[in-house]
């Protein structure tokens, strides 16, 4: 059985779309000349026909959109299986090795690491997979309070440079705030969404990964964190799109135009765009002339924020 590609149905329904619009306007200017004397018929010819062109256009937009819908689901299962698939594979092998050869204590030392990392690999996908869940059923705010934004943020921090493997100054916090930046939230969520995005520019930074992470209350009412890397950035065309489902971007500039697409599921811009919205907050991204991604996320502060502020100012 011969399996179309998703381009070329694609390039087929717009042909097929536009050849059926063409013939429809053709068949409206024959009725009007036809029956330009004929007031009714005209309307109603001009109308009927208006109503035909609207249907193919609107038919021939919603096919595409599905195709492309599809092709990214499709897209998201490969990756999603490679992701659960790999470590699985990995913790399987040192599991059998260990059990068919004699290790002294340090190769088990080793191999107990080497699977503990497999394991958070698979925690990391099962969890953006339930978060995209939870994305799209909405979320419950019984869970909500006020939380120190300051410590999820180093937390996140420390833990994806262990999560990682990275060494010491490539993902660093530039200037910790030496005081509470209190945010109202689920504190889990937060957690994660921060950790997505460093684990987003991590994974966008090639091999040599600089990242630097700010926080900081740029007035009354908000509070605002950056993330940004030196990394291989985000085509402009591409910028608008990073934070739908499933969506995953390619790498950007001359360099890598024939790198292979970065692994993933496509889920952990998503995730964090939910979160964000669903605590009041916004997020952009901008690639920066000196090379990289920058992404700005801000949140609403909490009460208690306002007031300490209001206090420093008075």
């Amino acid at each position: 059985m011969r399996i179309v590609s998703p381009n070329k149905a694609i390039a087929f329904f717009i042909t097929f779309g536009t050849i059926l619009v063409l013939l429809a306007v053709g068949l409206n200017v024959g009725w009007i000349v036809l029956n330009w004397r004929r007031v009714v018929p005209l309307v109603l010819g001009i109308v009927f026909f208006g109503a035909i062109i609207t249907g193919l256009v609107l038919n021939t937009i919603f096919l595409v959109r599905e195709i492309r819908r599809n092709e990214q689901q499709d897209s998201f299962l490969n990756a999603v299986t490679h992701e659960l698939k790999t470590p699985v594979a990995s913790i399987r092998l040192y599991l059998e090795t260990q059990e068919r050869r004699q290790l002294d204590e340090a190769q088990r030392r080793e191999f107990y690491g080497i699977m503990l990392h497999d394991t958070e690999r698979l925690l990391g996908t099962i969890e953006q997979v339930l978060q995209a869940g939870e994305a799209r059923h909405g979320r419950l705010r019984a869970k909500w309070r006020e939380v120190d934004f300051g410590v999820i943020v180093n937390d996140a921090i420390a833990s994806t440079i262990v999560r990682n493997h990275l060494p010491a100054g490539v993902l660093r916090f530039a200037t910790p705030p030496a005081e509470e930046i209190l945010v109202r939230g689920n504190p889990e969520q937060l957690r994660t969404a921060v950790a997505n995005l460093l684990d987003n520019a991590i994974k966008y930074s090639g091999e040599k990964p600089d990242i630097v992470v700010r926080l900081r209350a740029p007035n009354l009412d908000t509070i605002s964190l950056s993330v940004q890397d030196r990394g291989i950035g985000i085509p402009r065309n591409e910028l608008s799109r990073i934070f739908k489902r499933f969506y995953r971007a390619h790498p950007a500039g001359p360099s890598h135009a024939g790198a292979k697409q970065i692994k993933g599921t496509g889920l952990g811009l998503s995730a964090v765009y939910g979160v964000v919205q669903d605590h009041g907050g916004q997020i952009t991204c901008q690639n920066k002339p000196e090379g990289g991604a920058l992404f700005i996320v801000r949140f609403p502060a909490a009460e208690e924020t306002l007031v300490h502020a209001a206090v420093a100012k008075g």
